[in-house]
């Protein structure tokens, strides 16, 4: 069990827990102001942030996703920059170029000029209407926090999110993502209509004389601070079995689950169990509890686990679902 021994420092986790808590209630507020109906959607995003990683928002557009990220940077005091991926975007657009440049005494020289994603959070907007070349741009980036450009590498600034927006592949378009750079997403996130009640509170809050705008409650330096909480937080041993069962039960090499055997190609690696970790970390600060339990694990399961697994020839063909698979791994807990 990942635990606190010092009584004193147990104390003081509690306090800044609390405390963090009470800051988050105020984030969630405050984009509750502009966002309507998508609570889920607010909190697996906020589960990203507070655990360090970077989010892949699914869904057709006029969701609300581009408003949800540019809402979050306001809320969470971040340098949040955007970048429109399109078909003809080339990697030079998102990391930045070297130019030659001429001195007054003729002298010539190279100076690096840094492209957009040189910034806290990085929009990513509609990221499958790239080119597989322009999408591994940013490989290094979410995995690193630094690019190499010519040889010389350039920290990015801390903290460091990428907020992806995808439309479904059965749209005209767009392109699959590599399995790599998915893989590099903490979570992937399904954005869907609202509801009835929150479609009628945002169709008279956004067609008004006057529109609520998002307005400050964190800043990035207590946003590096919430990560760090989060990475101490106590874990019990039922959690990390749990976590543990799920992830090597949904690899065809190493499940008991026939299921997984037959319909899957390829499973989660080692990542998607430490995305699970400080996703329920972040889960259980957000619900105002100090130590994450099964239930946190069990409802992080499909963003943290879908986006890592694919199924065969044969299943997709059999009309089998990636949803299907999921309640089968989640039911072996019981």
């Amino acid at each position: 069990m990942v635990e606190v021994a010092d009584p004193t420092e147990a104390k003081a986790l509690v306090a800044e827990a609390e405390s963090l808590a009470a800051t988050l209630a105020r984030v969630r507020q405050a984009i509750g102001r502009v966002i309507f109906g998508q609570e889920t959607v607010i909190e697996r995003t906020l589960i990203t942030l507070l655990s360090g990683g970077h989010v892949l928002l699914v869904g057709v557009p006029g969701l609300g996703k581009t408003k949800l990220v540019e809402t979050l940077g306001t809320v969470l005091g971040l340098d949040a920059k955007r970048v429109q991926f399109t078909p003809d975007l080339m990697p030079s657009d998102i990391l930045g170029s070297e130019v030659l440049e001429e001195d007054a005494h003729g002298k010539r020289h190279f100076r690096f000029i840094k492209g957009p994603i040189f910034c806290q959070l990085l929009m990513a907007d509609e990221i499958n209407r790239a080119s597989p070349r322009t999408q591994s741009a940013l490989l290094q980036a979410m995995q690193e926090h630094k690019v190499a450009i010519a040889g010389e590498v350039h920290p990015l600034p801390a903290p460091f999110h990428v907020l992806a927006t995808q439309n479904p592949i059965e749209q005209e378009g767009t392109y699959p993502l590599p399995e790599a750079q998915l893989d590099r997403f903490l979570l992937e996130i399904d954005v869907s209509y609202p509801d009835l009640a929150a479609e009628r509170a945002m169709l008279l809050a956004t067609t008004g004389a006057a529109e609520a705008k998002p307005v400050q409650a964190m800043t990035g330096a207590e946003l590096i601070t919430a990560q760090s909480l989060i990475r101490r937080l106590p874990v019990g041993e039922g959690v990390v079995d749990a976590i543990l069962r799920l992830v090597r039960g949904a690899r065809p090499e190493t499940t008991e689950i026939e299921d997984v055997r037959r319909h899957l190609a390829y499973g989660p690696g080692p990542r998607a169990a430490q995305a699970l970790m400080l996703a329920t970390r972040a889960r259980a600060v957000l619900d105002g509890r100090l130590s994450p339990s099964v239930e946190d694990v069990l409802a992080l399961v499909e963003p943290v686990l879908r986006h890592r697994m694919a199924l065969n020839f044969s299943a997709r063909a059999d009309g089998v679902h990636l949803s299907e698979v999921l309640d089968r791994l989640k039911a072996q807990l019981g």
